[in-house]
């Protein structure tokens, strides 16, 4: 394909599945289909499917009984070859035009947004118990934004040219990784799932993809969808199965070029060691990208606005049952606030209904899984019998069904109390009522309480207070929310990612995070080489 112009992207708007809509009738469609049979996953190398008979099943979370499917799972084996058919893979992907790889995603997110819509998304509500709007916002707006704007910030970067002096001319070739991307993928985001392994493809490098066994369902269905695209055989090779045993074959390969990770502050530093370990051993230095936890904040002023406040709290703490990156789960609210605050948020969570996500009148559904359901349950029966904290409403728990914990909020006497700085990954937010005298003293303390460093939100309306709390805060947050909830970052308008023990910061959603996965070759053509050696200031004088 001759050299084109990459279209200017725009967000993809978000459905409303109100009753009586064309694509609420599409989904239910969708969700009665796909929970009524049961399917194979294979993993895919080279465009090959395989088989190993070593499975495991994937199971709703709001009804962990039902099996959607068996999922095959790679050893070693299967892993080093996964190698090999990215490397073959490479010698002609990476000689690829950016306009014709651009094409595979752009169609990628065109096949998204029309018929694959309804059964990403059902799959990403069965598989990981997301309401319809969760899913949308997630499966289908957020990657489809994800495949349009990262095509979009490759062409900038590929028009980013140095100066040419007279008889010069200079340019930079944008040359893809020449080893491989190990791209780890959480269960928490579908379209996480889709990013990771093709914003480095999308630069010429070649990917082995190990799923979230929690996430696999939906995203064989998002690998499915980029072979229908046109993404050639190998460039991503799909291959769920143990992490211990993905990774330790991947890491200890002379050719690994690059980890693109989003998941748990602990597994990250663990790989991060694996690959200083390694370090002599490989051809190239690895590019180390990475998005992980967060113990993220809501700070209110005296001066809040307490419906926004309030509605804040509520959609950032317990949406997706608080199993966002971003979810906010500590706040901090001034007492001559708080009585009026205490009432609002008690009575919107008193009508939070908690179920299956097919019966759309549901706000919250089930968390991933059992591991998971045990640890929140653990911190919460921790803060029932503490008289440091007070359970103002939910810590009720129930997995004889689904994993399903109540929305939570704990009150607490000490800022520094457990669940105010350790990262709980549920729907349970720790709140402290601080003196209002004290506002500088509680900017501090939300800068200081947490390791974190992800996402944060200040609800003011004296903007002295706002110009206060942005100076004191900058480093508390790499996504800062001034009168909004934390969470909800929108590709190309709220890049994503934390720094501290959040990660490298390497914003998802932006030209920053394209830009890791390209290797820069300098090239300078001479049109008049000297045609002898020697320098004026050789002459006599």
């Amino acid at each position: 394909m001759k050299s084109a112009r990459i279209p200017t992207p725009v967000n993809e708007p978000v459905f409303s599945y109100a009753p009586g809509t064309k694509e609420r009738n599409e989904l239910k469609l969708a969700l009665k289909d796909l929970s009524s049979r049961q399917v194979d996953i294979p993993i895919v190398i080279g465009g090959k499917e395989i088989r190993t008979g070593k499975t495991v099943d994937a199971v709703m979370p709001h009804c962990h009984r039902h099996v959607l499917a068996k999922v095959h799972q790679a050893g070693a084996d299967e892993v080093h070859a996964a190698v090999a058919a990215a490397r073959e893979a490479w010698r002609d992907w990476s000689q690829w035009s950016l306009a014709d790889r651009a094409a595979v995603f752009l169609k990628a997110a065109d096949l998204l947004a029309t018929r694959w819509r309804a059964m990403v998304n059902a799959a990403t509500m069965l598989g990981q118990s997301k309401t319809a709007f969760q899913a949308e916002i997630d499966a289908a707006c957020e990657l489809i934004d994800f495949w349009r704007f990262n095509v979009h910030f490759a062409d900038r970067i590929a028009a980013e040219q140095p100066l040419s002096s007279s008889g010069t001319w200079n340019a930079l070739d944008y040359r893809g990784l020449e080893g491989f991307v190990y791209a780890i993928t959480p269960f928490n985001f579908t379209s996480i799932g889709g990013n990771l392994p093709t914003a480095p493809a999308i630069m010429g490098c070649t990917v082995v993809w190990k799923p979230a066994a929690t996430a696999v369902y939906s995203n064989y269905l998002i690998f499915r969808l980029l072979q229908e695209a046109g993404l050639p055989p190998g460039v991503v090779n799909f291959v769920p199965g143990p992490a211990a045993v993905i990774s330790q074959r991947l890491l200890s390969d002379r050719h690994l070029g690059g980890i693109h990770f989003t998941g748990s502050t602990e597994v990250f530093q663990t790989l991060w060691k694996q690959v200083a370990d390694n370090l002599t051993s490989y051809a190239d230095y690895p590019r180390l990208v990475g998005e992980t936890g967060g113990k993220d904040f809501i700070l209110a002023h005296a001066s809040a606005d307490v419906d926004a406040l309030s509605t804040g709290i509520v959609r950032g703490a317990f949406e997706y049952q608080g199993q966002k990156c971003s979810a906010a789960s500590r706040a901090y609210v001034p007492e001559s606030l708080w009585p009026k605050v205490r009432e609002r948020v008690l009575s919107k969570l008193g009508d939070i209904r908690v179920g299956d996500p097919a019966d759309f009148r549901n706000f919250m559904a089930a968390v991933i899984d059992k591991k998971s359901f045990d640890k929140i349950k653990q911190y919460i029966h921790r803060a029932k019998s503490d008289p440091a904290a007070k359970i103002l409403f939910g810590g009720d728990c129930d997995d004889s069904d689904g994993y399903f914990v109540q929305p939570t909020l704990i009150q607490v006497e000490d800022p520094k109390y457990q669940t105010m700085c350790e990262e709980i990954f549920g729907p349970v937010l720790s709140l402290y009522v601080y003196p209002d005298r004290r506002w500088k003293e509680t900017l501090e303390l939300v800068d200081q309480t947490s390791p974190y460093a992800l996402t944060g939100g200040v609800f003011a309306q004296d903007r002295a207070a706002l110009v206060e709390a942005d100076a004191a805060l900058r480093y508390a947050a790499g996504n800062f929310y001034l009168n909004d909830k934390p969470t909800g970052a929108v590709v190309g308008q709220q890049p994503f990612g934390g720094a501290r023990a959040s990660g490298t910061n390497d914003k998802a959603g932006s030209l920053l995070n394209l830009i890791r996965w390209t290797s820069a070759r300098a090239v300078k053509e001479n049109f008049l080489p000297p045609r002898d050696p020697w320098y004026p200031f050789m002459a006599e004088a």
